[in-house]
């Protein structure tokens, strides 16, 4: 999934078990968080009924899609997402020429389906986003939807919305960008865990794809190779990195998603020049990276190698590179602490700071993120809604909500004895005492 906002469960461990009052407890907490944070757990039938029939006759639909759309349904291609995901809304595929790579982020094209003139979207525009809590899921899009048309499944034909990098071999910028509608055919679903695997034993592809003459092994090492390169090329560039010990599969979605959101903002603003939801984070003042950098010096085991520094953010990745495994997140906190907060703004310039992006926006995640939705009906349409700052600042008030939603229902995970990162990843059963 784009972005990685959330975590699947462990693969081989049970749900966490807990009893019926303590089951009522939670159920209440999410209740009195939910009207707190004006979180709208239910949907209303109208929107559902809309939903339903918009998956009704999709095959034959996406049939006659596919003389209009670019048929990439010959092309290795696969998904990597949480185990427990339940909407696929992402997919890769790849190829190194003589002279380039060509990267494929393949999108759900939920717009298709969902539209300014739909009951979904203006349900989407109050939700905002998915609100993801520990073991708890609020949807953006009604499930029937998601997890059936817009879920990019193996071995089914599904409408998407591509985005084509060609990229320079050696210093991996954009030759060109191409941004399109296609149908495309899944051939695996991997969870991190086998993708991970994947990359070490080439042999488990047997056990992952059915059909023998797809090669996933040699392309899941071949984006491995583009996906390296590009993180340490932006870590040199100056982009933060406040996660140095993230696995490959885990690293490969973050680069790629990262290169497909950065070159759909290059291609709204530099060639058609045309307001969208961007990103913007404003960078902390020189003060504000002085006291997080002498926090960080403070800490025990902990030092800024080098001297001179021209970048905070080149000095805290070097620091997160080099800094015993105790202290990484005691060096992130100090580092966050000092951030401002991103915003959605219709307006880029400002650049995004901790990516150190001159423009950036969301493109990877119209299935959870208004934003993403938003801008995939501008790619398309060139259609910018009348009402875009209301919807960027409405959208950045959501995201807020839902973070401080789920920091404290963290929290109270906390005080009733629950260990919120095994409910997250892991779930929970009522059972009887």
């Amino acid at each position: 999934m784009s972005d990685q906002a959330h975590a699947g469960t462990a693969e081989g461990q049970g749900p966490v078990e807990i009893d019926e009052e303590l089951a009522r407890h939670l159920a209440n907490k999410r209740d009195e968080l939910f009207e707190k944070f004006d979180v709208r757990d239910e949907f209303p039938e109208s929107v559902l009924a809309e939903a339903r029939r918009r998956t009704d006759g999709v095959q034959a639909e996406i049939e006659e899609e596919v003389d209009d759309r670019a048929d990439l349904r010959g092309m290795t291609t696969w998904t990597t997402d949480p185990v427990d995901a339940q909407d696929f809304d992402d997919a890769l595929s790849i190829e190194k020429r003589d002279d380039e790579y060509v990267l494929w982020v393949h999108i759900a094209d939920v717009t298709h389906y969902v539209h300014p003139d739909s009951e979904m979207w203006t349900e989407a525009v109050e939700r905002g986003n998915t609100v993801y809590l520990p073991g708890y899921t609020i949807h953006m899009l009604p499930p029937v939807l998601a997890e059936t048309v817009c879920s990019l499944v193996p071995a089914e034909d599904r409408l998407a919305h591509t985005v084509e990098m060609h990229l320079d071999p050696e210093t991996l910028s954009y030759e060109t960008i191409d941004i399109y509608k296609s149908v495309v055919r899944s051939d695996a679903r991997l969870t991190y865990t086998e993708a991970e695997r994947l990359l070490d034993d080439p042999e488990t592809e047997a056990d992952l794809v059915d059909d023998p003459d797809v090669d996933l092994a040699a392309r899941c090492e071949l984006v491995w190779e583009l996906a390296d390169r590009m993180h340490e090329q932006r870590k040199e560039d100056g982009s933060l990195v406040l996660n140095p010990r993230r696995d490959r599969a885990h690293t490969i979605i973050e680069e790629c998603m990262l290169k497909a959101n950065k070159a759909v903002t290059h291609e709204l603003m530099w060639n058609r020049g045309v307001e969208a939801m961007y990103r913007v984070h404003p960078q902390p003042t020189p003060d504000e990276w002085n006291e997080a950098l002498r926090e960080i010096q403070d800490l025990d085991g902990v030092s800024i190698p080098g001297s001179g520094w021209d970048d905070p953010r080149k000095a805290v990745n070097a620091t997160l590179e080099e800094a015993p495994e105790r202290q990484l997140t005691k060096i992130q906190r100090a580092v966050m602490k000092v951030m401002p907060r991103a915003k959605y703004m219709s307006d880029p310039f400002g650049g995004h700071h901790a990516l150190n992006f001159e423009i950036y926006g969301h493109f990877t995640s119209p299935i959870r993120r208004l934003s993403d939705l938003v801008n995939h009906w501008i790619v398309y349409k060139n259609d910018v809604p009348e009402n875009l700052a209301d919807l960027c600042s409405h959208a950045s008030d959501k995201q807020q909500d839902a973070e401080q939603c789920e920091r404290e229902y963290r929290q109270f995970l906390q005080e009733v004895g629950l260990d919120p990162a095994a409910v997250n990843n892991r779930g929970v059963e009522v059972v009887d005492e």
